[in-house]
């Protein structure tokens, strides 16, 4: 065991190092020091955690430590950088699980000693915690199932969704007074908390099922901001103060992310929550119908475009993640850059299905940092450019945002491919992206479509150069 000073010394200094770890995430040239910074505040706060506040039952906690840094290692080497958002959706689920596990626990503990106003400070606590854990555990399990695919990602209205939303709302409101009364004195509470718990799940799985497969990379930000408040309502409930501020740091972060990803999507907060933005991929156009003749190219083709251009642009999207394509495209550019062709890449906000999806997919492949732009940076570029490659990329480079007012996706920022030279756009058919918007790009005079596998058609462009 270890005094209690030396464990608020260690929180502290987790703390600080969780901070670190946020501001070194924020970039990409100190993303790697970044996570080193959260691994060492981990591991500070496992350590001050378990030789100074646990006093009992050591074995539970060495079995449990065990069996989750199994799984979690297991995981981390068996999952593919294409399954990373649907890893991270399910991990929020399991904030959400424990917070409402200790909860529950914390309700039924008998050996506290909460009287009057305390003890009423800490029911609350209690039924908070819960409310938010059930609602990101069940919300997450949902987003888990859209990214990954074993639910479609079109959006389930159901008729006077909104009322019913505000149903469930109020209803946990007063069961919320009920248990308030109830539990004071310990006298009861458990049935309004397990009627609670029902209705957080279920408000958690309407939410989800409501919003669009366009919005998922908002909904994994917003999930990211409820596992956060999830564990700081656990900190509360446990009298933990390192808790508490981690939590409310992943809560508030993550928050603030979906801020951005809103206004990269030209989306308010609350529209996303209403849900029925996004159709689903594959669907038929679902705005703007086809206006004219494609123009298909080969690979041999396209290496001559690109062997012939001074500027390249390279945008990634989500058919890269999916025929895992990074690395040849990585080879792609060395091989340009020796010709002395300037290549760089343009990375829209909600490309892919989670923030930074394709930045990552990136680091991955080894790509230097220093040819990497987020769309505010290069958009205005294009027009000097000479050859814009697309890579599985539809919603975030379609034009109607710009140029059709009655468009689903009007007004959100993409990426200009279209002023540029030519834009070569590698797709396997023309069903429309995730939004269900049909997309006027691929019908342009100066857009060639280069259609196969994108892994298939880079490596044959490849060759050919």
């Amino acid at each position: 065991m270890i005094s209690a000073g030396i464990v608020t010394v260690s929180y502290i200094a987790a703390t600080i190092l969780f901070i670190l770890a946020l501001g070194g995430l924020s970039n990409q040239e100190t993303a790697r020091r970044g996570n080193w910074y959260g691994i060492a505040g981990m591991a500070i706060a496992l350590l001050a955690t378990v030789l100074g506040v646990v006093t009992q039952h050591y074995a539970l906690l060495l079995g449990a430590l065990v069996i989750g840094g199994s799984v979690g290692l297991v995981l981390a080497r068996r999952v593919q950088m294409t399954q990373m958002p649907e890893l991270v959706a399910i991990l929020h689920s399991l904030v959400g699980l424990a917070a409402v596990a200790v909860g529950f626990a914390s309700f039924m503990d008998e050996t506290k000693t909460y009287v009057g106003i305390e003890e009423t400070i800490h029911n609350i606590e209690i039924y908070v915690g819960i409310l938010i854990g059930a609602v990101t555990f069940s919300g997450s399990v949902i987003a888990f199932g859209k990214l990954s695919g074993r639910i479609g990602g079109k959006p389930l209205l159901l008729p006077a969704r909104h009322w019913l939303n505000l149903i469930l709302l109020l209803a946990a409101i007063w069961y919320g007074r009920e248990f308030a009364i109830h539990a004071a004195g310990g006298g009861g509470g458990m049935f309004p908390l397990a009627i609670m718990t029902v209705i957080a799940l279920a408000f958690g799985i309407h939410m989800v099922m409501a919003i669009g497969g366009a919005d998922m990379p908002v909904v994994v930000s917003m999930l990211n901001s409820y596992s956060g408040w999830a564990a700081s309502a656990t900190g509360f409930m446990l009298s933990n103060d390192l808790l508490i501020v981690t939590g409310a740091l992943v809560g508030s972060s993550g928050a603030i992310l979906s801020y951005i990803m809103c206004r990269a999507m030209n989306r308010k907060f609350l529209n996303v929550i209403a849900g029925g933005f996004g159709t689903g991929g594959g669907s038929t156009a679902g705005g703007g119908e086809e206006d004219g003749e494609i123009v298909a190219i080969e690979a041999v083709e396209t290496a001559e475009l690109l062997a012939g251009a001074k500027q390249v642009m390279i945008v990634p999207g989500y058919g890269m993640a999916v025929a895992q394509a990074q690395h040849t495209v990585y080879e792609i550019v060395k091989t340009l850059r020796a010709k002395k062709v300037d290549v760089r890449f343009g990375i829209h906000p909600v490309a892919g299905r989670m923030p930074g999806h394709m930045n990552v997919l990136l680091a991955e492949a080894k790509v230097p940092y220093d040819i990497v732009f987020e769309m505010d940076e290069i958009n205005e570029d294009f027009p000097d450019v000479d050859v814009s490659v697309v890579i599985g990329a539809n919603d975030i480079v379609n034009p109607s945002a710009q140029e059709v007012p009655d468009s689903p996706i009007a007004g959100m920022p993409v990426l200009e491919v279209w002023k540029g030279a030519t834009t070569i756009v590698l797709k396997r058919s023309m069903a429309t992206g995730y939004a269900g918007v049909q997309n006027p790009l691929f019908f342009k005079d100066n857009t060639r479509m280069l259609f196969g596998d994108a892994k298939d058609s880079l490596d044959s462009v490849l060759k050919a150069l």
